[in-house]
C-alpha cells in the first residue's frame, strides 16, 4: 500500500469549477490508491448518496479548459468519459461507499485540506478588508502603495499588452 499523500499535494488537487471547490474523480482515485473506474462504480452503485450538489460530470467545455491548463489528459485518453467532479460534501460521502482503513485515513486528510483551504481564503478576504480600512484611515500619500499591494494580491490582473519575443520584420 502506498503512503498517504502530503496535505499540500492534496490541496493542489482542489479546483474551483462553477464557483465550487471540487476534486476530480481521477485525483480522488489516485489519493485513495484505487482505479478511477472502481471509484465511479462505487458511486454508481449508490446514486442516492450523490445528489447533483455532491457530484457532477464536467461539461465538454470544462473538460476542454482543464485539458488546456494541463490538469487532465485529453478526453480520448480518459476512455472518452468526462470526469466527475466531487464537492466537499461528495468527498465526505465517498468514505461511506469506500469501506477500507485507507479510505478513512484519506478522507480525514482530504477534509483537513478543504478546511485549510477555506481558512486561507477567509484570511485573504480578511486581509483585503483590513487594507480597505487602512486606505480610508490614511491620506492620499499612501494611495499608490495600497494600489500596488492590491495589484500584488490579484495574480489574475492584466498588466497591459504583452510583447512577443523573436524576430520582428520592419513594416514598410
Amino acid at each position: 500500500m502506498k503512503a498517504l499523500m502530503p496535505l499540500d499535494i492534496i490541496e493542489s488537487k482542489i479546483l474551483i469549477i462553477r464557483g465550487h471547490k471540487i476534486m476530480l474523480d481521477r485525483d480522488l482515485a489516485s489519493i485513495y490508491d484505487i482505479e478511477t473506474r472502481v471509484l465511479n462504480q462505487a458511486v454508481a452503485r449508490n446514486p442516492k448518496r450523490f445528489p447533483p450538489d455532491f457530484m457532477v460530470p464536467l461539461t465538454k467545455e470544462e473538460a476542454a479548459w482543464l485539458v488546456s491548463q494541463g490538469v487532465i489528459p485529453h478526453i480520448k485518453y480518459l476512455g472518452g468519459h468526462l470526469p466527475n467532479a466531487f464537492t466537499e460534501q461528495g468527498v465526505a460521502m465517498l468514505s461511506s461507499v469506500l469501506n477500507s482503513e485507507r479510505a478513512i485515513e484519506v478522507n480525514i486528510l482530504i477534509m483537513r485540506a478543504f478546511v485549510r483551504l477555506r481558512s486561507l481564503m477567509a484570511s485573504h478576504k480578511d486581509l483585503a478588508r483590513k487594507l480597505v480600512e487602512l486606505e480610508k484611515k490614511y491620506d492620499s500619500q499612501f494611495r499608490s502603495v495600497f494600489e500596488t499591494i492590491r495589484l500584488l494580491m490579484d495574480p489574475v490582473s492584466d498588466t497591459g499588452p504583452k510583447t512577443v519575443p523573436g524576430f520582428k520584420p520592419e513594416k514598410s
